[in-house]
């Protein structure tokens, strides 16, 4: 396992605004990835690399809890909203803006890790409006462009490399 070195942390935020905030988006945020955001809120990791299908993906940022922050949890999932596939919510951005997020489609109480990437990604009301597809295949057009990466919070950290 390797030693991260967060950097550029904001103010830490207690574990209650995490939990807060996993509320006001519907989802229980799992306690790994609480404990780490409560005092890494916002922060760069290092080593930052992580390999999503045998390509190399860099962690950018920690999505921050501070509501006057341009990166702010919140701002960041409604901004994404229209295009994310339903039940991702995301957690840090890669360099080039696609999102690492926690996915809990398959279970509501651990949710898995993975990568999303923006490019090509359709809104979805549009999709339907202008290519009559069913909500059902929105989000199956949707979900093409979501990677796994890892079962946890706590892997996806244990697979960041130089």
């Amino acid at each position: 396992m390797s030693i991260i070195k967060w950097e550029f942390a904001d103010e830490p935020v207690s574990q209650e605004v995490v939990h807060t905030v996993g509320d006001n988006l519907g989802v229980k945020f799992p306690s790994d990835y609480i404990e780490c955001v409560a005092i890494n809120n916002g922060a760069n990791a290092e080593p930052r690399l992580f390999d999503v299908e045998n390509r190399e993906k860099v962690f950018g940022t920690l999505l921050s809890f501070d509501e006057n922050n341009d990166e702010f949890i919140v701002s960041v999932y409604n901004d994404y909203k229209l295009t994310l596939p339903k039940e991702l919510v995301p957690i840090a951005f890669d360099p080039a803006g696609n999102l690492i997020c926690l996915d809990y489609k398959e279970d509501k109480n651990k949710p898995t890790v993975v990568f999303w990437e923006h490019e090509n990604a359709g809104e979805k009301e549009m999709l339907m409006r202008e290519e009559g597809l069913t909500e059902d295949q929105v989000e199956e057009l949707a979900r093409e462009n979501v990677f796994y990466v890892a079962a946890s919070f706590t892997d996806f950290l244990d697979k960041l490399h130089d």
